[in-house]
């Protein structure tokens, strides 16, 4: 039966795929005959279905002499999606408009060629804001106070990054820039909440990107978590002997001690359906600390809140959401979770979730940015 279940989910959401694409094929297709009267249907439809599919292509195990061909599919299916997103709320709203026109009597023949181009700019100026919006970085600012000493310390500097997701798309130019504004905070201490990977650790290695993680410097270390994308590539193992070889600690279900502070670190909330064991609780994981001193725990989901502050975190720091990444996939992130993004104070606990440095998927942000935070810590007492 739950094979049968997932064969008709899986069956039911490629039918969807196919409809939705159809739909905007189509319309992309009406356009195209309407600018060029010449375009001919054996020749478009190929080319539309290999772009429309090709982040599922680019996923086939593809011989090695192919894998660049392979990684263009990606970057070409990761911008389609974004452009996807985008027509699926543009194009209902031109075909509403042109029903309207119809029903009033009115002969749109000109409505295909007018309409079609305001969409065909819409959707560029989108991606063009898009784009900006993902590779343009904000620094967020955080000054909080714990009523525990920080070790003899009046502040303690700490810069936070998740969902870096290097691979085929986030690369070393956009990593080079988050290294250089990490390291110019000179930070205490350097947290990596999660999703350093997009997934397979294939680029990340082939392109040498743990030599720029390697310059992250911060007078009392560098930390990490695991995401659910590190889970996804299936590389943990390897991928944490490259982190540890460049100096930066990658916790599970581990605590460290930095300045002072524990520094707690939960593998993620992938484990307890990709582990045998799963991932302990908070509370077993602070069990054995003096929680007279602050507590900033990194969990890669912004979950279990209230475990964490009855347990004694003092600050806890997630990502994972992107903030929905594409608006209006923000409303949904914002139901899903109890905070998708920036702060909250829940029973004297500091929660803070990021919307990420990287992109999964399309380069492209709206209503959420690139963002890297300063976390400024000080006594209250």
């Amino acid at each position: 039966m739950k094979v049968a279940r997932v064969i008709l989910t899986a069956l039911a959401g490629v039918l969807v795929l196919g409809l939705v694409n159809f739909y905007i094929g189509y319309h992309l297709w009406l356009l195209l005959k309407a600018w060029f009267p010449g375009t001919r249907g054996a020749i478009y439809w190929p080319l539309f279905w290999v772009a429309a599919l090709s982040y599922l292509i680019c996923r086939l195990p593809w011989p090695h002499a192919l894998k660049p061909a392979a990684r263009l599919l990606k970057v070409i299916g990761s911008y389609y999606l974004a452009l996807m997103e985008f027509a699926v709320i543009l194009l209902p709203l031109a075909d509403l408009l042109y029903g309207i026109l119809t029903w009033s009597g009115n002969r749109p023949h000109l409505y295909v060629l007018e309409a079609g181009t305001v969409v065909a700019v819409l959707l560029l100026v989108l991606m063009i804001w898009g784009s900006r919006n993902a590779w343009s970085t904000v620094l967020r600012l955080h000054e909080l106070s714990v009523a525990k000493p920080l070790g003899g310390q009046e502040k303690l500097t700490i810069a936070v990054a998740s969902d870096l997701h290097l691979g085929n798309i986030v690369g070393n130019r956009h990593l080079k820039k988050m290294v250089d504004r990490m390291n110019a905070m000179k930070p205490d201490i350097i947290l990596l909440a999660g999703d350093v990977l997009d997934d397979s650790i294939e680029p990340f290695v082939r392109n040498r990107m743990s030599e720029q993680l390697a310059r992250l410097s911060a007078k009392h270390g560098v930390f990490a978590v695991l995401g659910n994308h590190e889970y996804y590539g299936g590389d943990i193992g390897q991928y944490t002997e490259i982190m540890q070889s460049i100096g930066i600690r990658v916790l599970q279900d581990e605590v460290a001690e930095a300045a002072g502070v524990y520094i707690v670190g939960r593998k993620d909330k992938t484990a307890e359906s990709m582990e045998p064991g799963g991932r302990m609780s908070v509370a077993d994981l602070l069990e054995d600390l003096d929680l007279t001193r602050p507590v900033i725990m990194m969990d890669h989901q912004p979950t279990g809140f209230a475990a964490a502050a009855e347990a004694g975190v003092d600050v806890l720091l997630s990502g994972h959401t992107h903030r929905g990444q594409i608006a209006p996939n923000h409303w949904i992130t914002k139901r899903l979770f109890e905070l998708d993004w920036g702060y909250l104070n829940k029973n004297n606990l500091h929660v803070i979730v990021s919307s990420g440095y990287g992109t999964w998927g399309p380069p492209i942000r709206l209503a959420s940015r690139s963002e890297i935070i300063s976390l400024s810590l000080t006594p209250s007492g």
